[in-house]
């Protein structure tokens, strides 16, 4: 008789297979999506080293935390961390808080707490202010739904009072109850006190937005990081829906197998964990057999600088989204 935690691992396991589409089923049959480890990136300024694709638990995640369907989440997460993943990226604003709620239940279920490096956020800014018992109270209400302390990183999300809150994550990390801090944002109109935040902080992380037709963070953000030690998580690698957009209905071109893509997935992630001061991306999905894909996109070669130019040129000839 096998108990709950077996049983969750059995399933998620079957699960994914059960959904993949037929050509992503032969690949993994083949063994070409495991075919290689995962590579992995130094965290700067330290000698550990994470996968450099991960999970994020925003848009359909986090809508499917709230579900009757939650359990499929299970899977995507076991996912992750048989296939060798590890980074899960959520926070407590997304779902109004089930997201990370669910997923923390989901890990200990599963018994994959320390097999995830968790990542998760902290904001309860209000017009631009946050009141730091507020702040405190939701860190300790993420120690609660994780079941991990130290929790491994903790960022600032949407540069939500910087001034206040950043401080706060700096005591729990010298408490030792949270292993890096950092500050995150995806909106242009606040890309500049991002920038101003990173030169002036010693941060040890941030998360951002990049993608091979969001170039953006290319200009300063990325090279910032680099000069000054800071890991760098991706969010919206597939600019959300747009990059599907623009692809629908085309296969990937031919000279994607010269680095290793055979999927649109794997072909925009590795773009954007091809770049040297990116740490890890964290795409997100509810569904098993995304996650089987997105984990290719770390595995194999990855292209170089001029594959990525011409990638970058191949997507800009694409009708707009």
């Amino acid at each position: 008789m096998i108990d709950r935690r077996e049983w969750l691992k059995l399933t998620a396991t079957a699960g994914a297979a059960l959904t993949l589409s037929p050509r992503l089923l032969e690949a993994f049959a083949r063994g070409d999506l495991v075919r290689d480890e995962m590579i992995t990136r130094t965290i700067p300024g330290t000698i550990e080293s994470i996968p450099v694709i991960g999970l994020g638990s925003s848009a359909t995640f986090a809508a499917l935390a709230g579900s009757d369907e939650a359990n499929v989440l299970g899977e995507v997460l076991s996912t992750l961390v048989e296939q060798g993943g590890a980074v899960f990226d959520t926070a407590p604003g997304y779902a109004g808080g089930t997201s990370e709620e669910v997923a923390g239940q989901l890990v200990q279920d599963l018994g994959i707490v320390d097999q995830v490096f968790w990542a998760t956020k902290l904001n309860v800014a209000q017009d631009g202010t946050a009141d730091p018992a507020a702040a405190r109270a939701q860190v300790e209400t993420s120690f609660d739904r994780v079941g991990k302390d130290p929790i491994d990183l903790i960022q600032v999300h949407n540069m939500g009072d910087p001034a206040v809150q950043l401080p706060i994550l700096r005591e729990y990390k010298e408490q030792g109850r949270v292993r890096y801090y950092g500050i995150t944002t995806t909106f242009e109109s606040q890309y500049d006190d991002l920038i101003s935040v990173m030169r002036n902080e010693p941060l040890d992380f941030i998360g951002t937005d990049y993608a091979v037709d969001n170039l953006f963070a290319e200009e300063t953000i990325l090279p910032l990081a680099q000069e000054r030690g800071i890991g760098v998580l991706v969010y919206a690698p597939f600019g959300r829906t747009r990059l599907w957009n623009r692809v629908e209905g085309r296969e990937v071109p031919d000279w994607a197998v010269e680095f290793d893509a055979t999927t649109w997935a794997q072909f925009f992630l590795k773009f954007v964990v091809s770049h040297p001061a990116v740490t890890a991306a964290t795409p997100a999905t509810s569904q098993p057999h995304h996650m089987l894909d997105n984990l290719g996109g770390g595995m194999g070669r990855l292209p170089d600088e001029a594959t990525r130019q011409r990638m970058v040129e191949y997507v800009d000839a694409l009708p707009s989204a």
